[in-house]
């Protein structure tokens, strides 16, 4: 079944097949640091969610999204279509090198499947990160953001310290991050970071955003 979500000025057009608009991309379309102009990446873009997201907060963006599943991918270009917004939806795997041109963007984002595969956690196909692990995630936006470019995206909180790992085994030095709960007396659920292209050392915590404040 298809439905239309109402982001603002655009619509978005959902399918019951792939995965659907949630939370987290919201927090992390609003998160991610983002100026007119930039080129953007979404790496595993879905249907095209924090394309038309991003663009709610600046709509001048060379906009490029790169997803696996080609249903998807048709999906996420008609959404961009039906919005008017220009953008390029490539349709393969993210660590193919020949895919996409490296040391262009200004900034790539990701919403990963983030449940560590054999944890027991039932995050279902699309929260489990299966078939592409987190060091391929982050050598893939390593190569793809240009120096001084920005990799934003969201994890889960105890896998922090794998996540900043691969973020500096991929020249990516971790600058900002913030915390999502469920309730003030809730452990956090997820971890939003933005990690810099050779940056300089320093990373700055946000604080803590709670379910209770709002999307």
């Amino acid at each position: 079944m298809e439905t239309m979500e109402f982001l603002g000025r655009y619509h978005l057009r959902q399918s019951d097949r792939y995965f659907k608009l949630g939370r987290d991309s919201v927090l992390l379309s609003r998160f991610a640091t983002v100026k007119p102009r930039w080129q953007v990446c979404d790496l595993g873009c879905g249907i095209g969610s924090l394309l038309l997201l991003l663009s709610q907060r600046e709509e001048e963006l060379v906009r490029v999204g790169v997803e696996l599943d080609p249903g998807a991918a048709a999906l996420a270009r008609e959404n961009l279509d039906r919005n008017g917004l220009s953008g390029e939806i490539l349709t393969g795997d993210l660590r193919d090198r020949s895919l996409l041109a490296g040391d262009r963007f200004h900034l790539v984002l990701s919403n990963p499947p983030y449940f560590r595969p054999g944890s027991g956690t039932s995050g279902g196909p699309a929260r489990m990160g299966e078939f592409c692990s987190v060091q391929e995630l982050c050598q893939a936006a390593g190569r793809l953001t240009r120096t001084g470019g920005r990799f934003a995206l969201v994890y889960r909180p105890e896998r922090l310290a794998e996540l900043f790992a691969a973020l500096q085994g991929a020249r990516l030095e971790p600058k900002r991050m913030q915390l999502l709960s469920y309730a003030p007396d809730k452990p956090p659920y997820a971890a939003l970071t933005e990690a810099v292209k050779d940056g300089g050392p320093g990373l700055e915590i946000l604080p803590t955003h709670y379910q209770t404040e709002g999307p």
